[in-house]
């Protein structure tokens, strides 16, 4: 989620605690984790001999893994507008840490926003963590907020003294992408049928053109098909379930929402403008958990979006979360209806037992787990480097 133009920074507020739990995932009063679970408490490994020590380690590393890692990890597909908020960044962050934890495996990542910078900054983000081999798909000729953002300009030039890049990418330039809507369908097709997630935080551009896309040599079924076929949860960006004003991601392509709200064929999980608003990332977070490493470019893109220090709300960061883990309690989702968007970007939500949209819903009490997950998520450090 963006808005068109960013308020007066907030007053910075301490981050969470990071109390270190089994694997890094926060723990509830009964002393369960994130997924559920049972949370143990840490292993203490004493080591009485160097024969021992492998064996050791290796019960040590049983112990702390979490139960995703004896599940396939969900195909993820992260769609964003990158560069018109550092939410996206900070959303696609996450996505890493749980892939780096075994819970999903990020299949593409594709652009809505129509700037070059957009897709060299995505494609450098998936460098530092590892993960490079991750393609890239952007929208073509939509002309939606084209203009430059230095939270994905800056960080994409930055150059060492001795001129080589301090974040390696495979893109010099947006133009170098391939078009989202092929890309989108060839990933879908070779995953298995019900399987992929779509986390979309920004417009609805490039799905509202998947649902309208033809057979190809990707696969013999059109685009709403293929989406029935392969997706089983769009977690979506989008909306204002609180009071129903106009909010950014539905307001910037009001025609490709309308198009996607009616005729998208699976479930939609909408996080609202409201949910991001009460759950703000601490730039404290920013200035000490990232600290890690001298260069990092998610903490390099918060820092050229706004002057420092500002908390931010967590829009985009709320859909990735509950895209990979719907079921572990962070949110209260809605009984099942329909979502529409009015000519101004406005949506509305009407009951319907037999529909498929939902929306999050937070309570006091669900916040200060889900904001301490997203601040560990968001700054974890890349495991494959």
């Amino acid at each position: 989620m963006r808005v068109s133009a960013p308020p007066p920074p907030r007053p910075a507020t301490p981050a969470p605690e990071r109390t270190l739990r089994p694997w890094g995932r926060p723990a509830d009063e009964t002393g369960r984790n994130g997924t559920g679970a049972y949370a143990p408490p840490p292993v203490r490994c004493k080591l009485h001999s160097a024969a021992m020590k492998p064996l050791v380690l290796l019960a040590c590393t049983l112990a702390l893994a979490p139960c995703a890692a004896w599940t396939s990890p969900v195909p993820v597909i992260f769609d964003t507008d990158m560069g018109n908020d550092v939410d996206d960044a900070l959303a696609l962050a996450v996505l890493h840490a749980l892939e780096s934890r075994g819970e999903c495996r990020l299949i593409a990542v594709t652009v809505t926003k129509d700037n070059r910078w957009s897709a060299p900054y995505v494609d450098l983000v998936n460098t530092f963590y590892g993960r490079a081999h991750i393609p890239v798909g952007v929208v073509k000729g939509s002309g939606i907020t084209p203009k430059d953002s230095a939270m994905i300009q800056a960080p994409a030039e930055r150059k060492r003294s001795d001129g080589r890049l301090v974040y390696p990418r495979r893109l010099a330039s947006g133009e170098e992408a391939p078009d989202a809507v092929p890309l989108l369908r060839r990933v879908l097709a070779a995953e298995p049928d019900a399987s992929v997630v779509i986390v979309q935080v920004g417009f609805s551009t490039n799905l509202a053109r998947l649902l309208d896309s033809a057979p190809d040599s990707h696969s013999p079924l059109p685009g709403r098909e293929l989406a029935a076929r392969k997706v089983k949860l769009l977690s979506i960006m989008a909306g204002n379930f609180a009071d129903g004003t106009p909010e950014y991601n539905v307001q910037e392509d009001v025609p490709s929402a309308q198009k996607l709200l009616a005729g998208w064929p699976t479930r939609i999980v909408a996080s609202g403008f409201e949910i991001g608003r009460a759950l703000l990332y601490p730039a404290s977070s920013i200035e000490r958990d990232f600290s890690y490493t001298a260069d990092h470019p998610v903490a390099d893109a918060y820092r050229n979006y706004q002057k420092m220090p500002y908390d931010r709300p967590t829009w985009d960061l709320t859909s990735a979360l509950y895209g990979v883990r719907p079921d572990a309690g962070y949110f209260t989702v809605s009984p099942p209806g329909r979502i529409t968007a009015d000519a101004k970007g406005g949506t509305r939500f009407t009951p319907d037992p037999n529909g498929r949209h939902h929306y999050l819903i937070l309570s006091g009490a669900q916040r200060p787990r889900v904001l301490e997950a997203l601040v560990q998520l968001a700054s974890q450090p890349p495991s494959v480097r």
